[in-house]
């Protein structure tokens, strides 16, 4: 079966037997989400962090202590994304198949918003997306724009990028400006110097894509900003999504499209 075609279920049960993969073009209709879980002394702070700085940081749903689902995503967060990275005093010490072991009864689970939930409306209007021409992940920048702190939380905008044809920017700031819960409009286009990107061919996050004569790279606010937080503060305990493999919900896209 095509993975486009898999739900949302389907998809949590392959990755719990251990399939490994980007997300890109999963699930198709479903919204895919970034996973931060910190410790609940740091909860009150990350949502501050997120109210701050909303369209990188969009909180689609938030678990309990110990937790290990939430209202959007009945599986195992644990075990049902396809690659999880976990952090030790800011630094990123490892990267896992699952994290049952590390999962502490202190950790409060984080869902925020993917653009990859707009993909498909890119898609509809005729915008190329061109990692998933490809079949890679998405490219992501860490920039030297600075996100509003929050108590012992702060750190650089993390952004995505989609390379667009000229003629089709505008239909793409309209498209993905209907999903605010999702990072919205462009953050930036143009010239990736400006905020820091010294060389689209060697992203932070993810793989690089082509990016051809009579296209503009166009930058969202990406959802790996919290873990970007996590290293610029040091936090001593986190767990997040491997970036580019999400974790896919049971919430359907059209619910965060908002015009």
């Amino acid at each position: 079966m095509d993975v486009a075609d898999l739900s949302p279920a389907q998809a949590r049960e392959r990755f719990r037997a251990g399939q490994r993969a980007p997300t890109a073009g999963w699930c198709r209709g479903w919204t895919q989400a970034n996973l931060i879980a910190v410790p609940k002394a740091l909860r009150y702070e990350l949502l501050l962090f997120a109210h701050h700085n909303p369209q990188a940081c969009p909180v689609l749903d938030v678990g309990e202590p110990g937790a290990w689902n939430t209202r959007l995503f009945p599986g195992d967060l644990r075990t049902d994304l396809p690659g999880y990275r976990l952090y030790r005093d800011g630094v990123p010490v490892a990267d896992l198949d699952d994290v049952v072991a590390e999962w502490r009864a202190d950790l409060v689970p984080f869902l925020i918003g993917c653009s990859f939930t707009f993909e498909r409306a890119l898609l509809a209007e005729g915008v190329p997306v061109r990692h998933l021409e490809m079949g890679t992940n998405v490219p992501m920048y860490v920039t030297n724009v600075p996100c509003r702190a929050a108590g012992r939380l702060s750190g650089p905008l993390v952004v995505s990028m989609r390379p667009v044809p000229r003629d089709l920017v505008p239909a793409a700031v309209e498209v993905t400006g209907r999903y605010p819960m999702v990072h919205g409009s462009p953050v930036h286009t143009g010239d990736p110097a400006a905020i820091g990107i010294r060389d689209l061919g060697e992203p932070d996050f993810g793989d690089p894509v082509e990016v051809r004569t009579g296209e503009v790279p166009l930058f969202w606010a990406c959802g790996v900003t919290p873990q970007a937080a996590i290293m610029a503060s040091g936090v001593e305990y986190a767990i997040g999504h491997l970036p580019g493999h999400m974790a896919i919900t049971d919430a359907r896209d059209e619910d965060y499209r908002v015009a």
